[in-house]
């Protein structure tokens, strides 16, 4: 009888995860829309990366030599709202080191991150997979766009870029 039981409540769960789930089954050509199965999908962000990445910054004016007022401030703010989840190196803590980012993204990559994190975490294939090594989302720091600039100074300066 207790084998019955727990038969009967493993195939009700079993029954209830895949209803919620959808079962599993691709939706049927009529709950599709018809423009939708005309219509070739745009290229998807999940198919080609911009380089400067998902939001409103596509041409960031960088200083030659550094602002090293700005990157003062950028320091400081991130102390505050980024150094509890980041090292200053290329080691991972909660999210990855910033040792070399300038390096690997543009300015308007970082910029958009900075600013446009929940978007870009959701379409931008690069951050997409950035969250699959640190398996943590970034939240949200509400930056306004001179602070964001501010901390991009200071990453430029932890890169030794003049």
């Amino acid at each position: 009888m207790k084998q019955l039981r727990y038969l009967l409540i493993c195939t009700l769960g079993l029954a209830i995860g895949a209803a919620g789930c959808g079962g599993g089954q691709d939706k049927s050509a009529e709950e599709k829309s018809p423009a939708a199965a005309e219509t070739p999908a745009p290229e998807s962000a999940a198919t080609a990366a911009d380089p400067k990445g998902i939001g409103k910054f596509r041409d960031v004016q960088l200083t030659h030599p550094l602002d090293a007022a700005m990157a003062k401030k950028g320091q400081e703010i991130a102390e505050v709202k980024c150094t509890s989840c980041h090292r200053l190196t290329a080691e991972k803590l909660v999210g990855p080191g910033w040792k070399g980012v300038t390096d690997r993204r543009t300015p308007e990559w970082i910029m958009n991150f900075i600013t446009n994190v929940d978007e870009m975490l959701n379409k931008d294939p690069e951050a997409q997979a950035m969250l699959e090594v640190c398996m943590v989302r970034m939240p949200n720091q509400n930056l306004s766009d001179d602070d964001a600039r501010a901390v991009l100074e200071y990453m430029r300066k932890i890169d030794g870029k003049n």
